[in-house]
């Protein structure tokens, strides 16, 4: 074998040999370009899949927050109207029973006006035959006027029960006074009225000329009686006046006495006799009084008292509706304060979202970036992206 034989027997072997590792590695190419292919849709798919899991956790995050916003809001709805129905409802309440209270008034206050005249009536009546039995109690007290003084007072007693005033609340028996030159005094019956006013009665009347004027048989008898009653009735008068009740010390009386006399007949045919009795009184500021018109000033004065409590409870309603109103301007002003914050929360949360998923490179952006590039993790936003990224 020669040498060009040998040259050619090599070259035809480098050729087989080249051509088995062409061979070979095209085999291995085409392998790896279709490897290759299947990472690339891998990735890709991969990609396609997290970007959709980003939009759906994206709305998810804002149906979350929404339905957190609202459901924050209607409770604190349903709170602010409890807390306003809490203090709206006691304010309610008292104007309610404060109409109740009105409205119960009226009608009492009708009934009233009703039954006062019947009431008058029947007390005329009553008078009258008080009057026939105090002439006879009158004629066996004749000469006692202790007794007498004692029996007065008791039927001004039943005027004032009957009046419908309170015992040591509206007026007050046998009051002992002093004036501004320490001279003491005892009126029968003091009166209060409001304002720190008082009425004082006198019950103190001799009526022992007016039993003998009943008692006498003639005329002249009669004549003589009727003048000596007069006479005394001008002399009570006259003490009265010079008392100056009005000057006592510690009480507010107005400027006149009401002078009890507790037989009607007695004033009556006292004044029939002497028709300007009664000025002359009056000019001396004393108001002379019976049982029958005794009642209709007292009454008169119970009605005052009565109005004056119930506008005294109608003064405390309309304080607290007043403190309850300031509270309710304070807590609304609270309420609008409240909203701006909320708002302006709502805002700051918007813009931390749109910084951390919406915004361009946001922060979750940024870090699935990170992600792409290799970083070590141990959580995931989801559990299906979490699947998703093991292998």
């Amino acid at each position: 074998m020669n040498l060009m034989t040998l040259v050619i027997i090599l070259l035809a072997s480098l050729s087989a040999t080249l051509l088995i590792v062409l061979f070979y590695y095209h085999g291995k190419t085409s392998k790896l370009q279709t490897l290759l292919e299947q990472e690339r849709k891998q990735h890709t798919e991969k990609l396609s899949f997290l970007e959709e899991t980003k939009h759906q956790l994206k709305n998810e995050f804002q149906n979350l927050a929404h339905n957190i916003l609202e459901d924050k809001s209607k409770r604190f709805t349903e709170q602010n109207k409890n807390n306003l129905e809490g203090m709206l409802n006691p304010l309610r309440e008292q104007i309610k029973d404060f109409e109740k209270k009105v409205h119960d008034v009226y009608e009492k206050e009708s009934r009233d006006r009703l039954s006062l005249t019947q009431e008058i009536m029947q007390l005329k009546m009553l008078n009258q035959q008080m009057s026939v039995d105090a002439v006879k109690l009158t004629s066996a007290l004749k000469g006692e006027n202790k007794t007498q003084g004692i029996w007065g007072e008791m039927i001004l007693e039943r005027v004032l029960e009957k009046s419908g005033l309170v015992k040591d609340r509206e007026y007050t028996v046998q009051v002992h006074l002093q004036n501004d030159e320490g001279k003491h005094y005892q009126p029968d019956v003091l009166i209060h009225l409001p304002e720190n006013k008082e009425i004082i009665i006198d019950a103190k009347v001799s009526l022992n000329a007016y039993e003998r004027y009943c008692s006498s048989e003639n005329e002249q008898d009669k004549k003589i009686a009727i003048d000596a009653h007069l006479l005394s009735l001008k002399n009570h008068i006259k003490l009265l006046s010079e008392k100056d009740y009005h000057k006592l010390l510690d009480i507010k009386t107005l400027d006149f006495v009401l002078m009890f006399v507790p037989i009607e007949p007695a004033l009556t045919i006292a004044m029939q006799h002497d028709i300007e009795l009664f000025n002359d009184a009056l000019s001396r500021n004393i108001v002379m009084v019976t049982p029958t018109t005794l009642l209709a000033t007292l009454r008169t004065i119970e009605n005052i008292w009565r109005f004056e409590y119930q506008n005294r409870h109608a003064q405390q309603i309309a304080a607290k509706a007043g403190d309850m109103y300031d509270k309710l301007v304070a807590f609304v002003e609270d309420l609008d304060d409240l909203g701006k914050k909320l708002q302006s929360c709502i805002l700051t949360y918007d813009k931390s979202y749109n910084k951390l998923r919406t915004g361009k490179g946001n922060i979750i952006k940024r870090a699935e970036d990170l992600k792409v590039l290799g970083i070590k993790n141990s959580k995931h936003l989801t559990v299906e992206a979490e699947e998703e990224y093991e292998v």
